[in-house]
């Protein structure tokens, strides 16, 4: 595959297109949130995808701005030895993945770089201790859901690097064997061209191995440390079971309940980690704003009697709850705490707060929020949910002062 990307790329220097463009030749020092590595050139940024830090390159510009500018790889002049073959045939046409060009352990590696990095430019943390990132134990074929997007003539496809094209796939290595097994036997006459829908796998009540989508309001099964959930089709779950896993015995470790607390979950989605803080705590308190979700928690939790279920948005819920909350989960979603919601849970002041997110910006400044509120940070743990790709999961641990 790199013998395939290097051979573009020279077809590209070669076009009459490229020939009256100016090539830049870049020294990339650092991984940027988003996946991109970064160079300097006359003193501003140049963020270039699907290349590493410690490369030396030729580029030329694709988007100016005033401040940066975003440009490609026309030649690797000095390769990283961190650069590998990418296994896939769509890799830097498909907009799923953005780090098969690097090594597993160097992905890891860059992860908790960005993390710290974000944690002390928006967040203002100089020193906050952001540990190694824990591994995915399956680097390649974890993903439970996908979108599939149907082709002009009926053929699975994913959206491209643009944003905005539907590229047919022909292979992905990222998604479970099963759903690659449903690819190709995909048929998008009944959608249409342009259609969308988003596939899970998991199993029936019976342990059946099932697929479903969302919509028909069809739905799967998934098992968590032996605890099984129902999850109906646009109701969020996490995409790599097994570190899903990671993330409950994560959560559960940095609260260290002792029996006796009464504990807030706030985005509680179909109950992931409801489901296990009531073994460890006097009552929880679930919140979430989806009705399909809160449905499925609803079933998930049916069995528990220590926990109350609210449907509504944070901001909202919180002001109306009675009593005192000793601890508190948050798992927002990619654009962090509404700043409402989260002036809402300082209000309610529980003496430790842990703050599972998906995106270290906004982690990041809800840290800061959270710091100026009388908080103190503890730590921060990375996690790779997402392996191949520069998407970074991170669970945060802070305490009252």
């Amino acid at each position: 595959m790199l013998k395939r990307v290097i051979e573009a790329w020279a077809v590209v220097v070669q076009s009459p297109a490229m020939v009256d463009q100016t090539l830049l030749e870049l020294e990339l020092t650092a991984m940027a949130h988003g996946g991109s590595a970064l160079g300097r050139h006359d003193g501003r940024a140049i963020f270039v995808p699907y290349a590493i830090p410690g490369e030396r390159i030729t580029a030329h510009i694709t988007q100016e701005k005033e401040r940066f500018a975003t440009a490609e790889v026309i030649a690797v002049l000095d390769a990283s030895p961190m650069r590998v073959t990418p296994r896939c045939l769509h890799f830097g046409q498909c907009g799923g993945c953005q780090w098969q060009h690097m090594d597993y352990a160097a992905q890891l590696a860059f992860k908790q770089q960005v993390v710290a990095d974000q944690m002390r430019r928006i967040g203002g943390f100089q020193d906050a201790a952001v540990y190694p990132t824990i591994p995915s134990p399956d680097p390649w074929d974890y993903r439970t859901h996908i979108s599939v997007h149907v082709t002009a003539d009926g053929r699975p496809g994913f959206v491209a690097t643009d944003d905005r094209t539907v590229i047919p796939i022909h292979e992905c290595h990222i998604i479970r064997p099963e759903l690659r097994e449903m690819l190709d036997s995909f048929s998008g006459e009944e959608r249409g061209a342009g259609g969308r829908i988003r596939v899970q796998v998991g199993t029936d009540g019976d342990e059946r191995l099932i697929a479903s989508d969302n919509t028909n309001d069809g739905k799967v099964h998934y098992s968590i440390k032996n605890q099984k959930f129902q999850v109906t089709g646009g109701s969020f779950f996490q995409v790599n079971l097994k570190q899903a896993e990671t993330l409950v015995d994560l959560v559960l470790n940095k609260l260290a309940l002792i029996g006796k607390e009464r504990v807030l979950d706030l985005y509680s989605g179909v109950g992931l980690f409801t489901a296990f803080l009531t073994q460890r705590a006097s009552k929880v308190t679930a919140v979430e704003s989806y009705p399909l979700a809160v449905r499925d928690a609803v079933i998930n939790l049916d069995d528990t009697s220590n926990v109350e279920l609210v449907e509504g948005a944070v901001e909202q819920v919180l002001p109306r709850l009675k009593g005192r909350f000793d601890a508190a989960v948050i798992d927002p979603p990619r654009a962090g705490m509404e700043r409402k919601a989260l002036d809402a849970l300082v209000k309610r002041s529980p003496k430790k707060i842990v703050y599972v997110s998906c995106d270290p910006a906004t982690l990041a400044r809800d840290a800061k929020r959270l710091v100026e509120s009388n908080y103190r940070l503890l730590d921060v743990q990375p996690v790779d949910m997402f392996p191949q790709t520069y998407h970074i999961e991170a669970v945060a641990t802070f305490q009252i002062s």
